[in-house]
């Protein structure tokens, strides 16, 4: 490593000294600071060496003032779910690590009919580089709008693609949602039942449109009496296990929007007596730490929530990164989902 010569006089190196060194210009050395495109390879290595040879620690404030932007990012979401929450910002986090990148979360009410007013506001004050828009608000056009109309770069996470590659990070629920039910049936189910995620999330269409999609695709439909209602909170699956469980002729098996929910179900089951997965297979999303913490563990579907979240910060910021955190250009936005069968399924126990 370079020995650290600091400025003249033994003061505290600046951008001066490194521009002295590296013989280029003040504005030339605040461009590499900046991860500027517009800098040779050979012009970034000298300043990267003088800067290193001096140990020149840029100024933040400065550098704000110069982006006319905080170092930060934000996070905005209204989900019901914490740990969907706090799972995307881990992955977020795990990507802008070595960065001057700062995250800030906030936490907004999608049924106000001040929310764009309330997040204009806390954009303006703020000044974030860019806004991850976790869903369901991410499914709000005009929330994307307001981004960039105030020249925040926004990037919106979805079950489903919302926007353009640029602006949009997606799972495909749909699709294993589908697997995941496609297995229950080759093992013999026919009695399938559904507990829905909350209305208005695209997330809960998703999965509602594979989960019939593959129950038609066998010739099978979703009772009205094997449907029930969800929020993806564990009471909503105690509510709908309760429903579904007290049937004279209840499903064999049930797919549950979520984990939470799924657990809510199993709980029920246990305090009927009723055997998992002996008498009732049961299937969530997420495989959150729920999933294995229960007995017997639980079947789900894998959501990739960290690795969007690291694609999010990726796709928002990559120019404050590093050159290896591009996305390649064309790449999908879409991670894939996968199926995790543990011990919740089996064949039903009976004709099913």
């Amino acid at each position: 490593m370079a020995a650290r010569t600091g400025g003249q006089g033994g003061k505290q190196p600046t951008i001066n000294d490194v521009a002295a060194l590296a013989g280029v210009s003040k504005k030339t050395v605040s461009r590499v600071i900046n991860r500027s495109e517009f800098i040779s390879e050979k012009t970034r290595l000298a300043v990267q060496k003088a800067i290193e040879t001096l140990g020149f620690v840029p100024n933040p404030q400065a550098r704000a003032l110069a982006f006319r932007r905080n170092f930060l990012i934000a996070l905005l979401h209204d989900n019901p779910n914490a740990q969907t929450v706090l799972n995307f910002q881990q992955g977020v986090l795990d990507a802008i690590k070595d960065s001057d990148l700062a995250l800030l979360v906030r936490p907004v009410d999608r049924g106000s009919d001040k929310m764009l007013e309330d997040v204009r506001t806390f954009l303006e004050k703020q000044r974030p580089i860019g806004a991850m828009l976790l869903p369901p608000i991410s499914e709000n056009d005009e929330l994307a709008r307001l981004c960039e109309d105030l020249g925040v770069r926004y990037v919106r996470v979805g079950s489903a693609l919302l926007d353009d590659a640029k602006h949009c990070v997606s799972s495909n629920d749909r699709e294993v949602v589908g697997e995941a039910v496609r297995r229950l049936i080759a093992l013999g189910h026919r009695r399938i039942g559904f507990v829905r995620g909350p209305v208005g999330f695209r997330s809960a269409a998703e999965r509602e449109k594979g989960f019939r999609e593959a129950l038609a695709e066998a010739g099978l439909t979703l009772a009205d009496d094997h449907y029930a209602p969800g929020n993806y909170r564990y009471t909503a699956g105690i509510e709908a296990g309760e429903k579904l469980l007290s049937l004279a002729e209840p499903p064999t098996a049930i797919f549950c929007s979520n984990d939470e929910m799924a657990a809510g179900v199993m709980s029920v089951a246990h305090g009927k007596g009723i055997a998992v997965p002996g008498e009732l297979s049961l299937i969530g999303f997420d495989d959150s730490p729920t999933a294995t913490h229960i007995w017997p563990t639980l079947s789900t579907v894998r959501w990739p929530i960290r690795e969007m979240g690291v694609r999010a910060a990726r796709t928002l910021v990559a120019d404050f990164l590093g050159s290896g955190a591009r996305i390649p250009e064309g790449e999908s936005p879409v991670l894939a989902s996968t199926f995790v069968e543990r011990q919740s399924v089996a064949a039903p126990d009976g004709k099913g």
